[in-house]
C-alpha cells in the first residue's frame, strides 16, 4: 500500500505551531494547556481504537 508523505507536513506543522504557541503564554499558565493537549490527545486515541476495534467487524475475514 503506497502512502502519501504528504500528510507529515501538515502534523509536523501542527505540532510546531502547538509547541510556538505554548512559548507564548505564562509558565503557570503552559501546564493547563499541556494537560488540556494531553487529555485531547488520549480522547483521540481511544476513539481511533474504538473505530478501529469495530471495523473488524464488518471489514474483517470471514469463513464462508
Amino acid at each position: 500500500m503506497a502512502r502519501s508523505p504528504v500528510w507529515l507536513f501538515p502534523g509536523c506543522g501542527s505540532l510546531v505551531l502547538f509547541a510556538w504557541l505554548l512559548t507564548l503564554v505564562d509558565a503557570a499558565d503552559a501546564g493547563r494547556a499541556y494537560a488540556a493537549y494531553g487529555g485531547i490527545y488520549i480522547t483521540s486515541a481511544l476513539l481511533w481504537l474504538c473505530l478501529a476495534g469495530a471495523s473488524v467487524i464488518p471489514f474483517g475475514p470471514h469463513r464462508v
